[in-house]
Formats: C-alpha cells, structure tokens, sequence
C-alpha cells in the first residue's frame, strides 16, 4: 500500500510539529507539507477513495532522538534542503530528503551512493547525455497509473505526462547509445547508470497514439474518432447560431440608456439586462440582485440553448470513449511505465546530488573502514591520517557567499559590492588527523570559528556517507563513522527547560552510551565542563575526553576555554592540541587553525591595545602571574614556528604539485609523439604497400595485353614477333638492370620495390 501513495520511495519521513494522533492525508499531499525532522510512521492498510489514514508516531528510542538532534544542531536539514532544490521533479527532490535523512546505512550502500554520484558527475562532463527532468510531470504520471490500475479513463494532461515520461526515457536511451558507441569505456564509466537507463522499455506506438489524439494543452483532438468531430462540428454551428440571434436581440434593444450584453450562465447563452431596464423580448430569468442587474435567457433561444447541452453531452461522451480506448491501450504498459517513472526518479536524486558537488566545486571522498592493525604508511602518502579533509568549506557558509555574490553582481549602482563580496569569502580550513589521534582540543577565542570547524567536519562526514561530494580542495579522505554525535550550544537544554549544566551532562551522557569505536563526537565549549565550578568542569571534562579516547569514539573534536584540557597531549598519545589563529596586530581572528599548537588568552593583550589604562594591564599581568605569561611567550613562539612551517609546507606543496602537472604533461607528449610517429610509419608501409599493388596489377594487366595480342599475330612474323610470343608463353621474369617488358612503369616498379625494403627493415626495427 505504500506505493500507492508515495512510490518509489521504501519509507516515509514526515515531521509533524507536533504529536499527531490520526492524520488524514489526500495523494496529493506530499512530505513538504511537513518539516522536514524524521519521524516513523504505522500505514493502515485501508484505502478510503483517495485517502490514506497514517498515524505519525515520534521515535521512541532515545538513540534515534540523539542522532537527530546531533544533526539537527550541524544545522543538516539545511544542507538536505539544499542538495534536494538540484532535482528536477518533486518526487526526486522528497526521495532525496528521505535518502538523506536515512541513518541505517551501510559502509557498502554508502560505496554504492558515491559510485553513482560519480557516474553522474560523468556524464554531466560528458555533456551529450544529460539527466533532466524537468519538463515530465510526474504527479500525473503518478495518477494516470492509478487510473489506469483502476480502469478509469486518464484525462488529457495525465495521457501527455505519460507521452512526456516516455519520450525522455527514449531520448536518453538514445544518447547513451550514441555516447557509447563514440567511446565503449562510455559504458563502464557511466554505470551503474548505463544499467538502469539500458533497461527502459517504450512503446512506441503507446506514444504515437497519444500524440495522435491529445492536443499539446490536453484536449482531445478532432480527429480523435469521427463522432468526437461530428459532435463538435454541431456544438460550432449552433453557437454560431445563438450568437447570431442574441446580437440581433441586442441590436433590436440598443439604446443610449441601454447597456446589453451577452452572457453566459452553466452553459446556456443568455443577455445581461441592466437594473430596471425593460426589454422588448420575452425570456427567463436566469439570475437577478440589487444594483447588478439581471440575467436573462430569451424565450427564443431555449431550444437552442437545450440542443446545444444535448450536443455538449455528446461531445463529452466522445472524448471520454477516446480517453477510455487510450487506456485500454496504456493498459498492458502500466507495470513499465511504472518503472521507468521509478527509475527516473532514481536518476533524478542520483543527478541532484552530482549537480550539488558540480555546483560547489566539490570532489569525491576516498572513504573507508578504518583498520588500525594495519601498519603505519610511508609519510607523504595520505592513508596515514584517520581524517585528511584538506582546505575543507562548510557547505552553508559557501552557499551562502554564493548567493550574496550574486546579489552583488546585480545591482549596477555599486560596482564595487561584487569585489567586497567576493574578497570576504569563506576561510576554509584543514582538519589532517593523524591514524594515532583520538581526540583533538581546539582552543581559541570567542567567535574565533571554533563551532564551525565542528559543523564542518560533522557535515563532511555525513555528506560522504551520503554519496555527496565534499567541499574541499582535493580528494579528502574520510572514514566512515556509524553515527555522528554532536552537542554544540544550548540547544538541548533550552528545548529541556534545563539549566546549561544539567542539560548539557544528560546529553553528552546519551552520547557516551550509544557512541561506539566508529563514530564521530563533536562537543562544543558549552558542554565540556560548563555551568559549574571551573576546577570540578575542567576534571569532569578532562575525565570524559579520555573516556571517549580509550573505546568511546573513532575520533572527537572538542572546544574549549579550560587550560588544563591542553596537558591532556603531553600525558596521552592519543590527544591533538589545536588552536584557532588570532591576528593580535587587528585584534580579529584569522579563522585558520594552526595544529600541534594549544591556545592562549589574548583577553590582556587586547585590553592593552583597546586602551585600558596601563596600571589595570601591569596589575592583571602580576595577578595572572609571570609563569603564564612566559607560557604564553612560548606558545607565541610556537605558534609563529607554526606559521613559518606552513607557509613553507604549502609553498612545497605548491610547487609538489606544479612538478607532478609538469611530469603528467611530460608523458602525455612523450606518448603522444610515439604515437604519432608509428601511426607516420604504418601509414607510410600502407602508402607503399597500395602503391606496388597497384603497379603489380598495371604490370600483370600489361603482360596479358601482350599475350593476348602475340596469340592474334601470324606464325611467319619477324624475329621480335616470335620473341615476344615466346616471352609470353613462358614465365616473366623482371630484371633490375634490364626489364623484359619496355614500361613507363618499371622504374617506378623499382622504386617501390627499394621503398618496401626499407619499409620492411623499419618494421623489423619495430
């Protein structure tokens, strides 16, 4: 019964804004009518016309709770909002929304979604065989298969959807024949794709006999059935008639005071008569009101008027046998035109999700099960790191810049909005982890863009589960988390109407009990210790994190304010010190992380800078105490070590990859110059090899002439007669120095036979 109603998706994912007991839903309805937070739904088996009773139950268990609202807070249902908007139908774009809220998946169902979106992505760049959709309606697709199942007939639009539906399914079909036969490798490159298309079965003639009888804005055409033209060709005439009649009423009645009109009332011709204005002519009164006037239907044109009505009935009945036998015929096609409708969908939120990555300039995750009884890999290679997410976007941060960026363009009377636009992009960052780290404490000021590193690390992670492509500037290497788990802000204990504390603790205890040795966790500065005495929160926090690092998490990421939680590397291998960049000179911050680095307070630095009375800075500097303030002198140190490295890591990287560009394209003309020479040199075999056969057949046609013509000569002819008889009769031979038979065309014979030596030593050589 499900795909009845919401075909061809295996689920439902509505979210009621609230508890929702019985819900009555009509098969137009689709899940945008609701928000778009999962919930699980119990289908009763009960049809009611076109109702279907659902009862829309919350989920019970509070793991499902966790990982909803832990995707809820990476702001995920934006995201899915967004990649859904790429589909071209309104099935693909709900289809979508629930592939991607689906958390049940498998590490090979996401392998499977990422080797489509990269069959996708070929195709896309391939250019002559495009997914798009857009122009088939598949709602009426969906309701002419179920008037079809029922017998009914389907009216015009549903019979041109389905001609839609079938014509873009052929058409596509033809392309990707066309594709493949310019390059087999099409075939592999584009599957699993080629396999679904390959597969589509169209009747052709289903698709004539629509185009024959259903006009372009779905009408019947004349030409449908000879009763149909007949019966339209009688509703033509009579309204010629009555229209005829009701002039010459209206004529006959003009006046200056006189305002007429023809109208019509359910069908029936008929004059509009002003308010007390009196007529000549008898007739019934059809309608009348205060200050409109009244509708009259002249006696004379009633049996007009009701053979007209008889005429239409005909004309109805008519259209509704073509729309029948037009049934008839779909019939027998549902069960594939069902399929093919399926199967577009399939391609539509597979090409929507390729279109996303094209769009945002993403590129395809290498994604795997961690295995970390595998020995360490050389350095330089990137399998040695648990996370490789080099400069990484967050996708809304991006779409975002995106579309202010076309804004500015816009608007012509700032010329320069664009190029401000453009110039404050997003800062990407780099999260390289590596196989030994378990957890990683980021520090940094507030506002410093510690909370989005988090969200851009828990969406690349989801997006690479998801058969999405990652915005990043290469190839990243993520593993693949069970679950991702993510306490960020106050979230949780607003909605709970607890204190931060409280609120935080519950949930951050709900993630320690369903994480597991493959998930993600990502903790916030408000959960780690928050709400209480610094000294019991940075325990309470340094207790956790190395809970989460012995058999908690795969890896957890974690922002804080607690110095303590910054030792943690220095006592435990499996801890990363991380910081966010400040540029203390404009007193911001940088968005850059810098690695290997723990943060420090700028709080008196900056105070100093914004003009803080030099006494209140000298006595906080002695209260906070000179130890820290050598601490911080160092961590400046490392920190401008840190910098010096990377600028020189990514110069290195720069010209790393400009050196593999330069050697890649080294090759290619190495290649290609071999190439073009042994194509030279079978060209030129080819080239002397026609040449000699040619001049063997002239010579060999030549010897015949010759022999044919010294049989024709008398016996008693001189010498050279007889010479040539009996040259002819016996084999010939061809003497390099002095050829038998006197040719135009035995030097040339020579020539050939020396180029074909030469040809055959090159070939040996080969």
């Amino acid at each position: 019964m499900l795909h009845n109603l919401f075909y061809p998706f295996d689920s439902i994912v509505v979210t009621p804004t609230k508890p929702i007991k019985m819900l009555p839903l009509p098969c137009s309805t689709t899940t945008s009518s609701f928000s778009a937070f999962p919930c699980t739904l119990n289908i009763i088996n009960k049809f009611n016309y076109n109702k279907l009773i659902i009862m829309a139950v919350p989920p019970s268990s509070s793991s499902s709770s966790i990982h909803y609202d832990s995707l809820r807070v990476l702001e995920w249902d934006k995201l899915s909002d967004l990649v859904a908007s790429f589909a071209t139908t309104s099935l693909g774009r709900e289809a979508l929304k629930a592939q991607l809220w689906s958390l049940n998946r498998t590490y090979e169902e996401s392998l499977r979604l990422l080797g489509e979106t990269n069959a996708a992505v070929e195709m896309n760049k391939h250019g002559s065989c495009r997914l798009r959709f857009g122009h088939v309606d598949v709602m009426l697709v969906k309701a002419a298969i179920r008037q079809g199942r029922r017998s009914m007939p389907v009216n015009g639009y549903e019979a041109r959807a389905v001609m839609a539906l079938l014509q873009c399914a052929e058409t596509l079909q033809g392309d990707l024949k066309v594709a493949i036969k310019e390059d087999k490798d099409w075939y592999s490159r584009f599957m699993p794709l080629t396999e679904v298309i390959m597969e589509f079965v169209v009747n052709r003639s289903l698709v004539k006999m629509i185009e024959q009888v259903i006009d372009e804005d779905g009408s019947v055409k004349d030409s449908a059935s000879p009763a149909l033209k007949q019966s339209r060709q009688q509703v033509r005439v009579l309204e010629g008639k009555i229209q005829q009649l009701m002039e010459n009423l209206i004529r006959n009645e003009r006046s200056e005071s006189s305002i007429l009109e023809v109208n019509k009332v359910d069908g029936r011709w008929c004059i509009k008569v002003n308010s007390g204005q009196k007529t000549s002519f008898n007739g019934l009164l059809l309608s009348s009101g205060s200050g409109v006037g009244s509708t009259i239907e002249p006696l004379s044109a009633v049996p007009l008027n009701d053979e007209l009505q008889r005429t239409r009935t005909l004309v109805a009945k008519a259209e509704s046998d073509v729309l029948l036998a037009l049934t008839k015929k779909m019939h027998p096609d549902l069960d594939d035109i069902e399929k093919i409708l399926k199967s577009l969908v399939h391609l539509d939120v597979i090409n929507a999700r390729a279109t996303y990555g094209l769009s945002f300039g993403g590129s395809s995750p290498n994604m795997f099960l961690p295995d970390f009884n595998s020995p360490s890999k050389s350095e330089g290679n990137n399998k040695e790191w648990t996370l490789y997410l080099p400069k990484a976007y967050h996708p809304l941060l991006l779409q975002r810049h995106k579309e202010n960026l076309q804004k500015a363009k816009k608007d012509v009377n700032v010329s320069s909005s664009a190029a401000a636009v453009e110039n404050a992009s997003p800062v990407p960052v780099d999260f390289l982890v590596s196989r030994k780290t378990r957890v990683i404490v980021i520090t940094g000021p507030n506002t410093g863009g510690k909370t989005i590193c988090l969200k851009t690390v828990g969406l690349a992670a989801m997006m690479a589960k998801s058969g999405l492509y990652v915005l990043a500037s290469e190839s990243a290497r993520i593993p693949w988390f069970d679950s991702v788990f993510a306490d960020i802000g106050d979230e949780q204990s607003l909605s709970q109407s607890l204190s931060t504390f409280s609120g935080h603790l519950r949930q951050i205890s709900n993630i320690r009990l369903q994480s597991t040795n493959q998930s993600l966790v990502l903790l916030d500065e408000a959960c780690v210790g928050a709400g209480t005495n610094p000294l019991e929160g940075a325990a309470l926090g340094m207790s956790l994190l190395e809970s989460f690092a012995q058999d908690g998490s795969l890896l957890t990421i974690a922002t804080t304010h607690h110095g303590e939680l910054k030792t943690l590397k220095y006592s435990n291998e499996a801890f990363e010190n991380a910081c966010m960049e400040f540029d203390e000179v404009n007193l911001k911050p940088t968005y850059k992380v810098l690695w290997g680095v723990p943060g420090r307070s700028n709080a008196i630095n900056i105070a100093e800078r914004l003009g803080l009375p030099s006494v209140v800075v000298d006595t906080t500097r002695k209260l906070y105490g000179s130890a820290s303030a050598e601490i911080d002198e160092v961590i400046t140190d490392m920190e401008k070590l840190k910098q010096d490295y990377q600028e020189l890591l990514d110069g290195s990287r720069h010209h790393l990859m400009r050196s593999r560009e330069l050697y890649n394209s080294l090759l290619d003309t190495k290649r290609k110059i071999t190439e073009h020479g042994i194509n030279l040199r079978y060209k030129k075999m080819r080239d002397v090899s026609e040449a000699a056969a040619s001049a063997r057949s002239i010579l060999h046609k030549k010897v015949r002439q010759l022999s044919a013509s010294a049989k024709l000569q008398p016996h008693n002819k001189t010498g050279k007669s007889s010479q040539l008889s009996a040259t002819s009769s016996s084999p010939i031979t061809i003497d390099k120095k002095e050829p038998t038979i006197t040719d135009r065309k035995a030097p040339a014979v020579k020539n050939i036979n020396q180029s074909s030596s030469g040809i055959f030593k090159d070939n040996e050589t080969l």
